[in-house]
């Protein structure tokens, strides 16, 4: 696909430039139109983030308009605004930088594509908003969603044993991550908060 193309006719139809958030959330339109149409089944998440998850998110994410390196690697995945990895289809990279507005953007998108990937993973199981929440949460951090056991238990309504499971999430590079073991306790209180048990 020739996005100069897309580009140019955008440009023409504002009738000026582009602001930067306006690319990259054109860019980011243009690759989930080319995902949606090499996968036909792919549709948008009937459910969104919560407040509480995304409080959690930015809690554990932070924000930084300069790119930085994995903390476990020192290196790849380069990390920037509220943990963004990619943008238009492209690794972040070191000495990457983005404005504010960029960054609450890139999470927008982010957050729909992982709300997406949650709902696919559960398969139709019932998930109050504190549990998807906490599962969208986890998954931002892991992506592990779709192979994680905490999900299969969710899926077959133990929810006490999925619960326990988030605490097997707290290593990087090998080694326990004080931060992970603060996030994942946060993610699983969410996931068990009463909102979370009445179904």
């Amino acid at each position: 696909m020739d996005r100069k193309l897309i580009f140019d006719a955008v440009r023409r139809v504002l009738g000026r430039g582009f602001r930067r958030p306006e690319v990259a959330a054109l860019d980011e339109a243009i690759d989930r139109a080319q995902r949606t149409t090499l996968s036909p089944s792919a549709t948008a998440p009937s459910r969104r983030i919560g407040p509480r998850g995304l409080v959690l998110i930015k809690r554990f994410e932070g924000c930084r308009l300069r790119a930085y390196p994995d903390p476990a690697t020192g290196g790849a995945p380069w990390t920037i605004g509220w943990g963004t990895t990619w943008i238009g289809g492209k690794p972040v990279r070191p000495g990457q930088t983005i404005t504010q507005d960029e960054a609450d953007a890139l999470l927008g998108v982010d957050l729909v594509r992982y709300a997406g990937e949650v709902e696919a993973a559960l398969e139709g199981a019932p998930a109050s908003e504190a549990q998807f929440d906490a599962l969208i949460s986890f998954h931002y951090n892991t992506g592990a969603i779709a192979r994680a056991t905490l999900t299969r238990h969710h899926r077959e309504g133990d929810f006490a044993r999925a619960a326990r499971e988030f605490a097997r999430w707290t290593r990087a590079g090998g080694r326990v991550m004080p931060g992970l073991v603060r996030r994942r306790a946060a993610e699983e209180a969410l996931y068990r908060s009463s909102e979370g048990e009445a179904l």
